[in-house]
């Protein structure tokens, strides 16, 4: 990543473009550039959208942004590739743990868990049942021994 850096900062200060002017151009805040040119690759939270500002600041510079974006892939793959097998054996296990769904999820994303349908079916039924009881108790509350109550009486 180091080697990408220097190569956009040489051909940046070679053309005679600054930071800012590149910045403005691509509407890239101007660290994350510097962070490019200087190979920070930690300073980036999602690799997809590094790569699509090295892709696009490598046209804007003139480079073959191609070329650029298949060292930055080899670059990834050598990097991820010295990740100690004792870890992602250790990931696998733990996501073997969870309880799987039918939907395709980035291991980089949280899965949200869905409520089931029969949640929504059993409140359904309570509050249903819920409405007949008070439909209930209201109509005995105006009839008395299928009367029709007239007075309202008061208990003191």
């Amino acid at each position: 990543m180091d080697e990408i850096g220097a190569m956009l900062k040489a051909t940046r200060e070679t053309t005679g473009i600054s930071l800012e002017e590149a910045s403005n151009d691509l509407k890239i805040k101007v660290l994350i550039l510097e962070n490019i040119e200087e190979g920070n690759i930690g300073c980036f939270k999602d690799i997809f959208v590094l790569k699509d500002h090295i892709y696009n600041y490598a046209k804007y510079l003139g480079l073959d942004p191609d070329k650029i974006t298949d060292e930055f892939n080899e670059y990834l793959f050598e990097y991820t590739s010295k990740i100690p097998v004792e870890d992602i054996e250790k990931a696998v296990r733990e996501q073997a743990k969870e309880p799987t769904e039918d939907r395709v999820v980035s291991p980089y994303t949280k899965t949200v868990t869905k409520y089931k349908k029969t949640n929504y079916l059993l409140l359904n039924l309570i509050v249903i049942a819920l409405i007949i009881l008070a439909i209930i108790w209201s109509v005995k509350q105006i009839t008395i021994n299928n009367e029709e109550t007239k007075i309202i009486s008061y208990v003191k």
